[in-house]
């Protein structure tokens, strides 16, 4: 059986080229694979697309606002383009409104079901959300039951980068809390996904099959966090 536990961070993404489709996960931090992320930055890859819930920077914790705020990102695509206060300028809206990065604004719920769509092998699908809007603008559209729907289609990822609270050394994982949200569908929607592990990896066998969030045949690496860095 294949290894699937890398050493370090920096071992599991050193073939990570430029020009990458990258996702990541995150819920208002929770979830968000800052480990993977740190060395990604380290390793110095740029002109990739990131495609993630929100475009981070706001609270000063490692998330792709660090890869945006230096330069790493050419495009976004994310439900939440703003800060959550008019105060703050993230890297994001200062690159943005310098024409420094592109964007592509994405309504969570759709944002959701593109990823799940392109873990799943869905050509498409119609949506009513954002009919009527600026996101409608150059989208197919088409009336069903006299409502106004959207086709979206579906998004996959060269990479995807998520964090889980367990695994076993086959890739089997659960995850925590809100850690749910995005994770497990990134993980089907992307080529290469690699995981970050907040507790050791255990034995194939240990996680009770009834128990599992994620099969681990959608996980590649796998690295644990060391203790002293869980919480970065």
């Amino acid at each position: 059986m294949k290894n699937k536990t890398f050493p370090d961070f920096d071992a599991a993404v050193a073939d990570v080229p430029d020009g990458a489709t990258i996702m990541f996960g995150d819920f208002g931090g929770i979830g968000a694979p800052q480990n993977l992320i740190a060395a990604l930055h380290r390793k110095g890859t740029r002109g990739l697309t990131g495609i993630s819930n929100e475009h981070g920077g706001t609270d000063g914790r490692v998330d792709v606002g660090t890869l945006i705020e230096a330069g790493r990102i050419r495009k976004m695509v994310c439900s939440i383009t703003a800060a959550t206060h008019p105060s703050r300028v993230t890297p994001f809206v200062r690159l943005y409104n310098a024409g420094a990065i592109d964007g592509e604004l994405v309504p969570q719920g759709t944002l959701a079901e593109r990823i799940r769509a392109g873990g799943a092998g869905i050509g498409g699908f119609y949506t009513p959300t954002g009919a009527g809007t600026e996101i409608a603008a150059g989208k197919e559209s088409r009336e069903i039951s006299g409502r106004s729907y959207l086709l979206e289609y579906p998004l996959v990822a060269d990479y995807a980068f998520i964090r889980a609270w367990q695994a076993d050394a086959f890739g089997n994982l659960r995850f925590r809390m809100a850690q749910r949200n995005f994770n497990p569908i990134m993980a089907m929607a992307a080529r290469v996904t690699l995981v970050e592990v907040e507790n050791a990896v255990v034995p194939i066998g240990t996680l009770d099959p009834d128990d599992i969030h994620l099969p681990g045949v959608y996980v590649d690496r796998i690295v644990e966090i060391p203790s002293e860095n869980l919480f970065i």
